[in-house]
C-alpha cells in the first residue's frame, strides 16, 4: 500500500478471521485505539514518548479483527482528537481526496482519509462532538456515530466520559450496514414513527432542506408522516453552550494532570 495522502501514523498488516462477514476487507484504526503490542500516540509525539506499548486490543479493534477484516495500520488523528479540523502540527493534515485544497476534518482525519483515497475498506474512529460525522461530510463518505455506551471504549484514549463513542468511516451505505452488524452492535427494536425536530430543520439552508427531502418522504412511505417536534425548547445555542462548559471540564479532568506534568507542545 502507497499512503499518499498522508492517512497512516504506522503501518502494518494484522490479519483478521479468515472467515467473517467482514472477510476480504480492510480498516485503519485511528491511532487512540489500542493494538496490542504497539503504542497508541493519540496525535501527540510527547504522548507517544510518555506511555508503553498496549497489551492487547481495543474492542473495537478486535470486533472487526474477528468479523474478518485486516487491520492495515493506525490512523492520524488531531491531538489528543481535540479538533474537528483534520490538521496535526506534527504529523501533518492528511489530504481530503474529494478536494486535496480543502481539510479533512477531524479528529478522525486519517480513517476518513484513508477510507476516501480507497487504501481501506472501513475506517474506525471516535465521535464525540463530531469526530467521525465531521471528516464523513468533508470527504463524502458514510460516517456514523453510535449510540452512546452502545459498544464498549475499553482501552481507547478517553477524551470526555460523557461524549465518548465509536464510529466508523465507508465509502458505501452497504458496507457500512456490514460493519455495524459485525462490529458489535445488537439489533435494535424497529423504529415504529418519525419524529421531525423542527427546530434544527429551521436552521438548515435551503439546498440542505432540498437534499434531504426525498430520504425524509421515503421513511415516511414506511412508517407515516414525520410528527414534528421541538428538540430543544430552551434553545440550541443553550444545548452548545452546556456541552461546551461539559467537554471542558471532562477534559481537563481525563487529562489535566498529564498536561501539567509534561506540557506538551
Amino acid at each position: 500500500m502507497k499512503d499518499s495522502v498522508n492517512a497512516f501514523k504506522e503501518e502494518f498488516t494484522l490479519p483478521g478471521a479468515s472467515k467473517g462477514p467482514l472477510a476480504g476487507t480492510t480498516f485503519g484504526a485511528k491511532d487512540l485505539f489500542d493494538t496490542e503490542g504497539r503504542i497508541t500516540g493519540c496525535g501527540n509525539p510527547e504522548w507517544a514518548r510518555t506511555h508503553d506499548p498496549a497489551v492487547e486490543h481495543a474492542p473495537a479493534v478486535s470486533a472487526l479483527l474477528e468479523a474478518g477484516s485486516t487491520l492495515l495500520g493506525k490512523t492520524h488523528t488531531d491531538e489528543l482528537a481535540y479538533s474537528l479540523m483534520g490538521v496535526n502540527a506534527h504529523y501533518g493534515t492528511p489530504v481530503n481526496s474529494a478536494d486535496p485544497r480543502r481539510v479533512p476534518g477531524g479528529s478522525s482525519s486519517g480513517s476518513a482519509a484513508a477510507v476516501a483515497a480507497g487504501l481501506v475498506d472501513i475506517g474506525l474512529g471516535s465521535d464525540t462532538g463530531g469526530s467521525v460525522r465531521m471528516p464523513a461530510s468533508f470527504c463524502g463518505l458514510w460516517g456514523i456515530r453510535t449510540t452512546f455506551g452502545l459498544l464498549p471504549l475499553d482501552r481507547a484514549m478517553p477524551f470526555t466520559h460523557s461524549f465518548d463513542t465509536v464510529g466508523w468511516l465507508t465509502r458505501s451505505v452497504e458496507m457500512m450496514a456490514r460493519v455495524a452488524e459485525a462490529g458489535g452492535c445488537p439489533e435494535g427494536r424497529a423504529p415504529s414513527r418519525l419524529l421531525l425536530p423542527v427546530d434544527l430543520w429551521a436552521r438548515a439552508d435551503a439546498e440542505t432542506v432540498a437534499a434531504l427531502a426525498p430520504a425524509l418522504r421515503k421513511i415516511e412511505q414506511q412508517l407515516g408522516p414525520a410528527a414534528p417536534v421541538v428538540l430543544a425548547p430552551e434553545g440550541l445555542e443553550r444545548w452548545r453552550e452546556v456541552f461546551r462548559i461539559c467537554q471542558a471540564a471532562e477534559i481537563w479532568d481525563v487529562h489535566g494532570d498529564w498536561v501539567s506534568t509534561h506540557t506538551p507542545d
